[in-house]
């Protein structure tokens, strides 16, 4: 490694530290990268179940998956899934309230509604066969610019770049660039300057070495391993110092928070559940009764449309938090037992029902475990 660093010491001093490269000086700055990434993920990648068999199927379902999810957590997830749903035929038809139970974990439900309707367009328009051009794949719902990239190049050996936070943070890092990563300007620059360093007989091993450099040594959250990185010869945030600052990323504006009150509403055994709107945040899928603002003991018959005379008992429930991207869920919850039946404006659901049917969201985790 040393006298690799030695060996670019002069050409890093080619670059000013207030001066970004442009596409030219990084292109090729960059190209000699190539070689030792894929050399060193040959040697060092992880086993994971879409890698075993990476089918443009299995590919798909990945990456769609780990969009906003840790890789431990979609592991059995994914199993799961292609257990049920083995191929795009299987997810082309399959029953939404089903497709929603499988999904149930992973959030962000309108991820696998979008596959099930791209599953559909690729059995209209494409015999059922997942097509390996880019272009085509970005017309499918549900799939943006990376992920084209990802299963062209994973699944069908393509020479396109697959850019996500991951690799904009590491190509900041290489050539100390300060231009925001959450911009579509910076995705779009290093889409067409890694499209030109990518090799074209090993763009998968390229892609995922960069996917998992950015996994687990060029990290998103504290110090980067340096001293394990294949690229650390050519890293100019690493040869000044300034891995702390680099990459930029525009601050989000503040999440909105909303107060709710939730109650697991029994009655004969039964637990009431409601069914979200076709629309909006958590489209379609079953709740926990719940209405905005944090309601008093009191006022509980009357705000879950109860009648007073047949509440056997009720329970206040720990607090609970949700995050989601633009709003944070505030809650506290009461457990209400009632005698004779459920209020007709909630749908009775058996407890075993709620496991095996019907998809609650993690916002509502903490007290669908309470259910018992």
């Amino acid at each position: 490694m040393d006298n690799l660093d030695n060996s670019r010491n002069q050409e890093k001093k080619e670059f000013d530290d207030e001066k970004a490269m442009n596409t030219e000086d990084a292109v090729r700055y960059l190209l000699p990268i190539a070689e030792p990434l894929v050399e060193w993920y040959e040697s060092h990648a992880r086993i994971l179940p879409w890698r075993e068999d990476p089918t443009p199927y299995q590919v798909w379902i990945s990456e769609i998956m780990l969009q906003q999810t840790r890789i431990e957590a979609v592991k059995p997830y994914f199993e799961r899934f292609l257990s049920e749903l083995p191929d795009v035929a299987a997810l082309a038809a399959v029953d939404e309230d089903r497709l929603m139970k499988l999904w149930q974990g992973l959030g962000y439900y309108n991820r696998a509604r979008n596959l099930k309707k791209a599953a559909q367009t690729v059995m209209t328009e494409y015999a059922g066969v997942l097509p390996d051009e880019r272009e085509k794949l970005q017309k499918l719902p549900g799939i943006g610019s990376y992920t084209a990239g990802a299963i062209s190049s994973i699944a069908f050996g393509r020479p396109e770049p697959a850019v996500d936070g991951n690799v904009l943070r590491i190509f900041s890092r290489l050539t100390a660039g300060y231009d925001d990563i959450a911009k579509q300007s910076t995705k779009k620059k290093w889409e067409d300057i890694i499209r030109q360093i990518i090799p074209q007989e090993h763009a998968s091993h390229f892609n995922q070495g960069l996917f998992e450099v950015g996994e687990v040594i060029c990290i998103p959250n504290g110090a980067p391993h340096c001293e394990e990185c294949p690229l650390a010869f050519c890293c100019l945030a690493r040869l000044r110092g300034l891995t702390g600052e680099i990459p930029i990323k525009m601050t989000q504006k503040k999440r909105k928070i909303e107060k709710l009150t939730v109650c697991i509403l029994e009655a004969d055994g039964r637990i009431a559940l409601h069914k979200r709107p076709d629309q909006g945040l958590l489209a379609s899928l079953y709740e926990l009764p719940n209405v905005s603002g944090y309601i008093e003991e009191e006022k509980l018959a009357e705000a879950f449309f109860v009648r007073p005379d047949t509440v056997l008992s009720v329970e206040k429930l720990p607090k609970a938090k949700h995050i989601f991207s633009h709003i944070e869920w505030h809650m506290i919850g009461y457990r209400v037992c009632l005698k004779g039946v459920l209020p007709e404006e909630w749908l009775a659901a058996e407890k075993t029902e709620i496991k095996r049917k019907y998809a609650l969201p993690n916002a509502f985790q903490k007290y669908a475990e309470l259910i018992g």
